[in-house]
């Protein structure tokens, strides 16, 4: 699943558990250049919960990033089933990339050619690169 590479027209997502930002690489692999495409935030947070049920113990800060995490697992696959990306690099925090990385169905985890568990979100662009190009 993971080979460690970002290539030419790879499709990049840099997320939390509140936002995603989509990006597509324009470089190429030893020179990543992100072009940003656009992003996700997540909705209906009180209509939509997460997978499964919500342990007792659970904030709702932790249901709502949950949630967050299935709404972005469903956008990649209706991407990926529209075959809009043929490479899908994921950049999540920790927490979030545990979230997301169960739920993902198989034709988006083929596509993986990067996984990265690191907090970029907030990240400039030029650090993002410099990041991906270090993985």
């Amino acid at each position: 699943m993971t080979t460690s590479i970002c290539p030419p027209k790879a499709f990049v997502v840099i997320a939390s558990g509140a936002e995603a930002k989509f990006f597509v690489n324009d470089g190429t692999v030893r020179d990543i250049k992100l072009k940003h495409v656009g992003g996700l935030s997540p909705q209906n947070l009180d209509d939509e919960g997460p997978s499964g049920n919500r342990p007792p113990e659970s904030s709702n800060q932790e249901t709502d990033e949950a949630t967050s995490a299935k709404q972005l697992a469903q956008y990649l696959y209706a991407k990926a089933h529209k075959k809009e990306f043929e490479h899908l690099v994921l950049v999540a925090d920790p927490d979030t990339l545990g979230e997301i990385r169960p739920i993902l169905h198989q034709e988006v985890t083929q596509k993986i050619t990067l996984e990265s568990a690191k907090t970029l979100i907030n990240s400039p662009t030029e650090d993002i690169e410099r990041s991906l190009s270090a993985d």
